[in-house]
């Protein structure tokens, strides 16, 4: 069974940074993407960014290009998302998200087991 274990998070002021971790347990994950999305009050979950965890290949939502950087540690099996220059716009509840395969998807139903989600709230 795959678990995804997320921490990190909380309050920070705009334009500071955050790092979330997302510690993967229950499978040898080098067949996996990994994902991370985000969800704001009242609106959809949507895909923020996402790794192969074999070979590194990163996809990023246009919104946090350049600002956001999603890696990976091996030796931990731990997935990272690495947030600076945050905005107001960027609050929401982050989940780390894991799918056995190689094509990065970016809807949410495209993803088998996520995590417990954690709060990102960016004042402004």
């Amino acid at each position: 069974q795959v678990l995804l274990v997320q921490s990190g998070g909380g309050l920070v002021q705009a334009g500071g940074s955050l790092r979330l971790s997302c510690a993967a347990s229950g499978r040898t994950f080098g067949s996996y993407v990994m994902g991370w999305f985000r969800q704001a009050p009242g609106k959809e979950r949507r895909f923020v960014a996402a790794i192969r965890w074999n070979i590194g290949t990163t996809a990023y939502a246009d919104s946090v290009e350049g600002r956001f950087t999603i890696s990976r540690d091996n030796t931990k099996n731990t997935v990272f998302l690495q947030m600076n220059s945050l905005e107001s716009e960027d609050t929401a509840v982050y989940y780390c998200a894991a799918v056995m395969g190689e094509r990065i998807g970016v809807r949410p139903y495209e993803y088998d087991y996520w995590g417990q989600g954690t709060q990102v709230t960016v004042s402004s």
